[in-house]
């Protein structure tokens, strides 16, 4: 089994910061209650605060899966709340169905097989 990193970008509405940043904190509090597989999940705010890119990592495809379903009530509320990710690119060899999930709200997703690294 190999790891899973995706990263989604996401934009936060104007005059919602506050409120995106609780929603954000309380997915963490979750993803720690909930996941097991989940080795990373680190949000980032762009400098102007009108973005936020999310990173995660996963020990398998499985792992992936897993937290999709384990955090299928944290997302859909942040996402129906503020915005759903413009862009999800994942890197590593994810399962089709990984994949699949990952296109099924419409969004952009890209996927990076390993070419080389240390």
């Amino acid at each position: 089994m190999s790891k899973i990193q995706a990263s989604a970008m996401i934009k936060i509405p104007y005059a919602m910061l506050d409120e995106f940043k609780e929603a954000a904190t309380d997915y963490i509090k979750q993803v720690k209650k909930k996941d097991r597989g989940t080795l990373q999940s680190d949000w980032f705010l762009s400098s102007d605060k009108t973005e936020c890119e999310i990173r995660e990592i996963f020990e398998s495809s499985e792992a992936a899966l897993a937290h999709q379903l384990n955090l299928r009530e944290s997302a859909a509320a942040i996402f129906g709340k503020f915005e759903t990710p413009y862009l999800v690119t994942i890197y590593g060899d994810p399962s089709g169905e990984v994949i699949e999930i990952a296109k099924a709200g419409g969004i952009d997703v890209k996927v990076f097989s390993f070419l080389v690294g240390l």
